[in-house]
């Protein structure tokens, strides 16, 4: 009864264009946390020093030259390096940020670069780089962002009792407050769209006219949509670099032969006038906040 969409199709051109939300950027540092952590980097080049911004390109070189990968976790949509320094106290916090067209990946030494390489981290025999075509990606030192979030949604700090409190205070529609990022971290457009029809409610609602019910319910269905996805994405075979065809996954590259494996079931989003897959009305569109909200009237009155 799911209708079935190419994972990740986030990267520029069609209606799935967009930065990548959670599920993507959670699977793609599960893959480095697996391949990074040991490593030391030898040296940095910067290629595009507006990526590293605010951190200037030369304390980026010098802070990272030497420092040895220890940790890769995802804090909402952004990528954390911790890095242990050589000769020094204390570990090294390198932040990513993919944008909208980014993508890192590792590839033999003496490869040639790919055209929109913005920082490349060599390590030997290897190196791991940081490509991105528009370069509204960051790999900066600068950590600050990180410290306006809200609590992780598939989290214990996400709990039912909270996440009413933050409601209550808000007379935004709750499609709209699902996306600041205070509220709670790293909820996107496409999986707001998915939990407010999982849950049953309505998207132009006020945040704090939703029931006791409805706020339980819409706290599952963000985690639910969440985990689906990350479950989905985690079982694509990865080959870094990729083949260099267009294949829609920006930010790392999948074997030839990989393609049936990246699906994911979204119910509602990009399916305007196509019907619900629980009522068969047929799913509207709207804009809030200059984003495109999918809904079904019926289910979500």
């Amino acid at each position: 009864s799911n209708f079935i969409l190419k994972l990740n199709l986030r990267s520029g051109g069609g209606n799935m264009a967009g930065v990548p939300e959670l599920p993507e950027v959670e699977v793609l540092a599960r893959h480095l946390a697996r391949v990074l952590p040991g490593r030391t980097i030898r040296s940095v080049e910067v290629r595009r020093a507006r990526v590293a911004r605010p951190t200037p390109e030369a304390e980026l070189q010098a802070v990272l030259a030497g420092a040895t990968f220890q940790t890769i976790t995802r804090r909402a949509k952004y990528l954390v390096f911790t890095l242990r320094r050589r000769g020094r106290e204390g570990a090294a916090t390198l932040v990513g940020h993919l944008g909208m067209t980014g993508r890192m990946y590792l590839q033999r030494a003496r490869a040639p670069l790919a055209r929109h390489a913005a920082v490349v981290l060599r390590l030997g025999k290897e190196d791991f780089v940081f490509e991105d075509t528009r370069y509204f990606g960051r790999l900066t030192l600068d950590d600050s962002v990180l410290g306006a979030l809200g609590p992780e949604p598939l989290s214990d700090a996400f709990s039912v009792e909270a996440f009413a409190a933050a409601l209550g205070r808000s007379s935004q529609a709750i499609k709209v407050r699902l996306l600041d990022q205070s509220l709670v971290a790293g909820v996107g457009n496409i999986y707001a769209c998915e939990a407010l029809f999982r849950a049953g409610v309505s998207p132009r609602r006020a945040a704090k006219r939703l029931t006791a019910a409805q706020v339980r319910a819409l706290r599952d269905a963000i985690r639910e949509v969440l985990e689906e996805a990350i479950a989905c994405g985690s079982t694509i075979p990865l080959d870094w670099p990729g083949s260099g065809r267009r294949d829609g996954l920006f930010y790392y590259g999948t074997a030839p032969e990989a393609s049936e494996f990246y699906e994911e079931r979204l119910r509602v989003y990009d399916r305007e006038d196509q019907p619900c897959v629980a009522c068969e009305t047929p799913v509207r569109r709207m804009v809030q906040a200059a984003r495109s909200t999918f809904f079904c009237p019926k289910c979500q009155r």
